[in-house]
């Protein structure tokens, strides 16, 4: 959202890429489908595996094979790793200025931007020269509705790699007559890749296992609304440095 706002007020195109399996394609016909200009997918069973450091460097590789840029924006962490390190990683790689934590975007030219992100206690405006990374928060602009003419525009659009090897694929004919129904998709060799950054040789983390932790109370009390028993629960927080 906050890229096609930019491109509303400034021009220029918007790319999408994101690097993950096969069906990660459903991602770039979503954003196809709110406006975006192009998209490319990662995809190559040699990312498999890949840690933060394995995947910025991927990503990386991905956007620099993409062309030129002025801009390259990702949200501030994903949803399964959660560790916000993605995308200043992927600044590093690619020898640009960062800001994290952007929640607005107050002005953007040819050759610079300004920008408000969120710090601990309040906020900062940022003016800082292109190109240049963002991460952007949750709450930043929300993201626009899927246009219904793009929908169905791309509803069929497809990685080649992906298409049926016996050649059965439905409405081929379509993706004759109309090329932007084929999402590009890269592997390893097309980004120029070292396989020893890429999936699971380039990841010096592992995750050895995943469990949910609940945590249960000790022990639990019921106060009155009493002066008096106002007054101990506040002595016993003082008394074992809780609060004081």
């Amino acid at each position: 959202e906050t890229a096609f706002r930019i491109r509303e007020e400034v021009g220029g195109s918007v790319h999408v890429i994101s690097m993950g399996p096969p069906q990660a394609q459903q991602v770039i016909r979503e954003a196809f489908a709110m406006g975006a200009d192009g998209g490319t997918l990662l995809s190559d069973r040699k990312f498999g595996g890949a840690d933060v450091l394995a995947t910025s460097y991927t990503l990386a590789q991905g956007i620099k094979s993409c062309g030129d840029f002025d801009l390259i924006l990702c949200g501030k962490q994903t949803t399964d790793g959660d560790t916000a390190q993605v995308g200043p990683q992927v600044a590093e790689k690619l020898g640009l200025n960062q800001v994290t934590y952007v929640n607005n975007i107050n002005e953007c030219t040819n050759d610079e931007i300004i920008v408000t992100r969120h710090i601990d206690g309040g906020s900062e405006k940022v003016k800082a020269p292109l190109p240049i990374m963002l991460t952007v928060n949750g709450d930043a602009a929300p993201c626009r509705p899927r246009n219904a003419k793009l929908v169905m525009k791309y509803k069929r659009a497809m990685t080649p790699i992906e298409r049926p090897a016996d050649g059965n694929l439905p409405y081929a004919e379509e993706y004759e007559k109309h090329p932007y129904l084929n999402i590009t998709q890269w592997t390893v060799a097309d980004v120029d890749g070292d396989l020893q950054q890429c999936g699971l040789a380039g990841s010096p983390t592992k995750v050895k296992a995943v469990q949910n932790i609940v945590f249960k109370a000790k022990e639990s009390r019921t106060l009155t609304d009493s002066d008096n028993d106002v007054n101990e629960l506040i002595k016993e927080l003082l008394a074992n440095h809780t609060i004081g």
